[in-house]
């Protein structure tokens, strides 16, 4: 099956979520690990889409923002 490259995948919408969320709250991807309690190499190669996140980490990332894990992987496009 091929896809538009313009297509959002789950993990683009997730690490684009992650990053905005990440920058309205003025916080370093160091600064967003420690509250997460995963490294910051982790969160930036998630936020690059390099990583397949777990549900575990998706649920802990969205607990320090605030917000259901729904959220951060809806098209929210703010």
């Amino acid at each position: 099956m091929k896809q538009d490259k313009n297509y959002l995948t789950a993990r683009k919408i997730l690490s684009h979520n992650i990053k905005r969320l990440r920058e309205e709250r003025e916080l370093s991807q160091e600064s967003l690990a420690d509250l997460v309690g995963l490294h910051r190499t982790y969160i930036g190669s998630v936020e690059r889409c390099e990583r397949n996140i777990s549900i575990d980490n998706i649920e802990r990332i969205a607990s320090v923002f605030d917000v259901s894990p729904s959220f951060l992987l809806g098209n929210n496009n703010k």
